[in-house]
């Protein structure tokens, strides 16, 4: 199974079209959103797939956002951070604005993979047992080109792609 890993839109929809045609074409049908989709409108163009969002910093209007996100699809998820499963994998996902619960959750030791966003920059490490992965941004702040990140759960592989 792959999955797809976004995060910090900042409602820049070129850059969204742009990764949500590259995942359709890989037949991706779970996106996980590391925050920062910024509005109900950009979230909108998420409706086809089941998303796992975590609110970000610049997601002011998050009740509007989980209200239609679930109404898009029930099997999605919205809030400030996500810890479940997917295909065998024992994931948590934040934003990772709020510092105190980023550290917990990276040194909880309970999660094979840890997703996050907010530093707009892409990430691949291994802290301990807990894999760590930021797959850059699609918007906002330009610290490195526009990119996001497939995972196969299978094998691990994981591919970061970059939208320059």
């Amino acid at each position: 199974m792959k999955i797809a890993i976004i995060s910090d839109t900042h409602n820049h929809l070129t850059n969204l079209y742009k990764a949500l045609q590259m995942i359709e074409d890989e037949d991706i049908h779970t996106i996980i959103h590391c925050g920062d989709v910024t509005t109900t409108e950009t979230l909108s163009s998420l409706s086809a797939f089941r998303v796992i969002l975590t609110f970000g910093n610049g997601d002011f209007t998050s009740g509007e956002m989980r209200e239609a996100l679930l109404k898009m699809n029930p099997d999605s998820y919205a809030g400030s951070v996500f810890q479940g499963e997917i295909d065998g994998l024992r994931i948590a996902v934040t934003h990772g604005h709020i510092f105190s619960q980023f550290q917990t959750l990276l040194n909880s030791r309970q999660f094979d993979l840890l997703f996050h966003g907010h530093t707009h920059r892409r990430e691949d490490t291994l802290h301990g047992n807990t894999r760590l992965i930021n797959p850059g941004a699609l918007g906002g702040l330009r610290k490195e080109e526009r990119s996001f990140c497939i995972l196969d759960t299978h094998s691990r592989q994981l591919r970061f792609v970059l939208l320059d």
